[in-house]
């Protein structure tokens, strides 16, 4: 079995890595089933960031319907293959662990509903994304259904689903769609700076903040505001708080003008 996605540990920072560069990391069977158990194990206790990134020169050209195409696969056969690697996304998005994606080339298809599975999308200058679903008499999956009109609305969304409309990195940023573009080279160093900002600040409550928004788009009004409510009574009682407040508190106070006569 080839290493077609690589996961690394280094204390609570986990990477994942799409490693199939020859393919441009388009996704087969054996591919979908290592990023699902990558996913799994990135959101484990302990870890408090995630950096998703590729190797080679595209980021993820989707699923490979040629090699699914060519090996006798059904269509029952398919639609295990997505669910497999749903449920690698869901690992990342239902997680309280923020995650940041370094974008590079082509994103095409269901690479699109795996960068969206970041919170953070740090894109390089040269990146162009695209659906292509219908091209080729495909529907959505891998999420972008629901990630994609989430992240620029259901009208852009249709769009890009609909027309064959490839977007540049800067228009993707006009959209919403990436939060940052830098040069190609820049790429990797500025999303792991994004992870390290999480890590060396209040990490929980960073992960906290990401969980809240996302369960928030599927759940009532109601039930969103009785998890705020507990979620940041749970944290107002975690010794982190209690220190950042009182610094918080000390630095208001040094700063607050003094009481005097004219």
């Amino acid at each position: 079995m080839s290493d077609s996605v690589l996961l690394r540990i280094d204390g609570p920072l986990a990477r994942i890595t799409f490693h199939r560069p020859a393919s441009l990391n388009a996704m087969d069977f054996e591919m979908g089933a290592q990023w699902r158990d990558a996913a799994r194990a990135a959101t484990a206790d302990g870890i408090g960031a995630v950096v998703l990134d590729a190797a080679g020169s595209a980021f993820c050209a989707g699923g490979d319907v040629v090699a699914m195409a060519t090996s006798g696969a059904s269509g029952s056969d398919v639609t295990a293959a997505a669910h497999v690697i749903h449920e690698g996304i869901r690992a990342l998005v239902d997680s309280a662990v923020p995650v940041v994606a370094a974008v590079q080339g082509a994103v095409a298809g269901g690479g699109l509903g795996l960068m969206l599975a970041a919170d953070y999308i740090v894109a390089a200058e040269n990146a162009r994304f695209v659906s292509r679903y219908a091209n080729i008499g495909l529907t959505p999956d891998l999420g972008v259904s629901t990630l994609l009109p989430a992240a620029v609305g259901q009208r852009r969304a249709l769009q890009l689903l609909l027309q064959d409309r490839m977007l540049s990195a800067a228009e993707a940023l006009e959209w919403g769609l990436v939060a940052e573009v830098v040069a190609p080279e820049a790429v990797a160093a500025r999303a792991d700076e994004v992870a390290r900002f999480w890590l060396d600040g209040a990490t929980a409550a960073f992960g906290q903040a990401k969980r809240l928004v996302r369960s928030g788009a599927h759940r009532s009004f109601a039930e969103n505001l009785d998890d705020e409510a507990a979620t940041i009574g749970a944290a107002f009682g975690t010794p982190d708080a209690a220190a950042r407040i009182a610094a918080f508190a000390a630095a208001s106070a040094e700063n607050r003008p003094s009481g005097g006569t004219a």
